[in-house]
């Protein structure tokens, strides 16, 4: 989890990352006791269940179970992986980061830093050339044209790449960047008989940012009527921009995301634009109409659901379909927005205000209707062909779900819509689940080896982790006298395991830096019983009657297996002589107290 930075630059990062601090400069604090509170800043409250424990350098939300250490914290507020949560840190503490061996090399870290760099300058270059050259009058006057005012210029900074073969060319050897450089970037292209010449030539020109509004890539749009050419002309992929991992406007609106727990997916700049200007800020735009499950992913750190809203043409509504997969993957609730023809969120915008934009996404409909909708569309009903047609696909669509309750309720309106009875529509539906249709492909076996757990821990399983974690009880005694394999769920076993290893191997710091051992689901588990204030009274007696119980728990169900065992028809005569020994052992072992916390005076 720690990526590649050296484990002695993460411990000197969070040490300089009081808890405290760095929450209290994104949401104010209020003392409650020994903590902090606050309203949480991940989900829409009216009382305070938001926690910050100074002493253990942890929070946790006791509404929306969101937790962790410092680091956990940026990376959920920021929507950023760990690296980048421990490199803003580092700049906020002015710690230089140290990277261990094997990790990505300098040269590389450098190569990024430099192409970084050099979008950030040839920006400025096009804004330049916007605002200030006579060459620019073109694009000055399509933006008019367009309504995109100067604020909506400047905060997306749009620019202008003058029409010409080799600006970039000499601009940049005026700068002193080496050619190859400027080439791996993907601003200039290589002649066939040598020398170089600009990718982008006479283009409105959009930068492409990542999540830290860094320039990574740009977006040119044509100006002139020319056929010949493409009408946006994007960025190739380089060490920094890799298309399908990256939302133009991102940088921007994830907060608006964030706090609307919903994002809408448009297709361009400009739409974009349009909307974010207009106050709705909660909006990402792909590049271009193909919607990838990096986009998907990506979407999920900031939201539950996504309202798509691509073009009302032939081309659009395809792409919202497409989209289907990826988000069905990533967990995301889908609806769709239908922009009234011929309009997009841009035009609607501009002609009817920004409230009708708003009441198109309010109206928004579930995808499984638009799809039935659009398939009745294009298949004709009145058919036999037609009607088969629409209940395969929705079948097909419905069944990635793996809810049977949106199965069922749309089968009940596809029905209606077909005109034909309920049932015959989920006997269809059931051939499709079972592999019966000729279109469906057969899926592999679902693989059980890596059950996710689902059932949450038992009251006296959240009390041990509290009682060796939180109290910080000598893990030795727990070692010597409770088994794991007496603790039935799966998380609580690993962190226990985890700690206990710690505590050998002499690597236990504090809670938090342990966290980071942790996969996520476990984070939230320890910090949710690191964040409970509950008193423990007589902690020895408690731990010790504890682990009796959790011991005495797992002989029961293993003298319960034997006597299954015993009363099986096809054994001998000798196994069941030898499970009656088995039981009286575990029935004994059964009797016996543990070893005593505190050894005799």
């Amino acid at each position: 989890m720690a990526g590649f930075f050296s484990q002695s630059t993460i411990e000197r990062v969070r040490s300089a990352s009081d808890i405290v601090d760095v929450i209290g400069g994104y949401v104010p604090l209020k003392r409650a006791g020994n903590n902090f509170v606050a309203l949480c800043p991940f989900h829409k409250e009216k009382t305070p269940s938001f926690n910050v424990n100074p002493q253990k350098q942890i929070f946790y939300c006791f509404g929306c179970h969101k937790g962790g250490d410092v680091f956990a914290f940026v990376r959920n507020f920021e929507a950023v992986d760990f690296p980048d949560a421990v490199k803003r840190l580092a700049d906020r503490a002015r710690i230089p980061l140290e990277y261990e061996q094997g990790g990505p090399d300098r040269e590389t870290r450098d190569l990024k830093d430099r192409l970084l760099q050099l979008h950030e300058q040839i920006t400025a270059r096009w804004q330049s050339a916007l605002q200030n050259e006579a060459a620019g009058e073109i694009a000055r006057e399509y933006l008019r044209r367009r309504g995109v005012s100067s604020e909506a210029v400047a905060l997306f900074r749009i620019g202008y790449a003058p029409d010409l073969w080799d600006d970039t060319v000499n601009w940049a050897r005026a700068k002193g960047h080496e050619a190859a450089l400027v080439e791996k970037a993907g601003l200039i292209l290589a002649r066939e008989g040598g020398g170089h010449y600009d990718r982008f030539r006479g283009r409105l020109m959009f930068p492409i940012c990542d999540e830290q509004g860094r320039v990574i890539g740009f977006s040119g749009r044509i100006l002139t009527g020319d056929e010949k050419s493409a009408k946006y002309v994007n960025s190739p992929e380089t060490p920094i921009f890799t298309k399908s991992k990256v939302f133009f406007g991102l940088d921007k609106t994830k907060r608006a995301i964030l706090d609307a727990g919903s994002a809408i997916i448009c297709e361009g700049q400009l739409d974009l634009i349009a909307c974010f200007m207009a106050g709705v800020q909660n909006i990402v735009a792909p590049q271009g109409t193909a919607f990838t499950q990096d986009h998907a992913r990506i979407i999920k750190r900031y939201a539950d659901e996504v309202v798509l809203c691509f073009d009302s043409d032939n081309a659009g509504q395809n792409a919202t379909v497409r989209a289907l997969d990826s988000l069905l993957a990533a967990g995301l609730a889908i609806k769709v927005a239908t922009v009234p023809e011929p309009h997009d969120p841009d035009s609607l915008i501009k002609a009817a205000g920004a409230d009708a934009f708003r009441q198109v996404i309010d109206s928004a409909q579930g995808f499984f209707d638009f799809l039935l909708q659009r398939l009745c569309t294009l298949n004709d009903i009145t058919t036999d062909k037609g009607r088969l047609a629409v209940i395969r696909e929705m079948s097909e669509a419905l069944h990635q779900t793996g809810s049977a309750v949106l199965v069922d309720t749309h089968a009940q309106k596809v029905a209606m819509r077909l005109g034909v009875a309920a049932e015959a529509v989920r006997a269809e539906f059931a051939r499709g689940a079972r592999g019966d249709s000729p279109r469906r492909e057969e899926t592999p076996a679902q693989d059980t080896t890596n059950v996710i757990e689902t059932t949450p821990p038992t009251e006296p399983e959240r009390w041990l982790l509290k009682l060796v974690f939180l109290l910080e009880l000598l893990p030795d005694w727990v070692t010597s006298n409770l088994d794991l394999q007496w603790v039935r769920h799966q998380d609580v076993r690993t962190i226990l395991a985890a700690r206990f290893q710690a505590q050998q191997n002499g690597s236990w710091s504090s809670l938090a830096a342990f966290l980071n051992q942790l996969s996520q689901e476990q984070q939230l588990l320890l910090a949710s019983v690191a964040a409970e204030e509950r008193p423990v009274p007589n902690v020895e007696r408690q731990l010790l009657d504890l682990a009796t119980r959790f011991r005495n728990q797992h002989l029961d169900l293993e003298i319960a297996r034997m006597r299954t065992l015993l009363n099986h028809p096809q054994s001998s005569e000798a196994e069941r002589m030898e499970l009656v020994r088995q039981q009286s052992e575990l029935r004994l072992a059964k009797s016996q107290p543990l070893a005593s916390l505190r050894p005799p005076p």
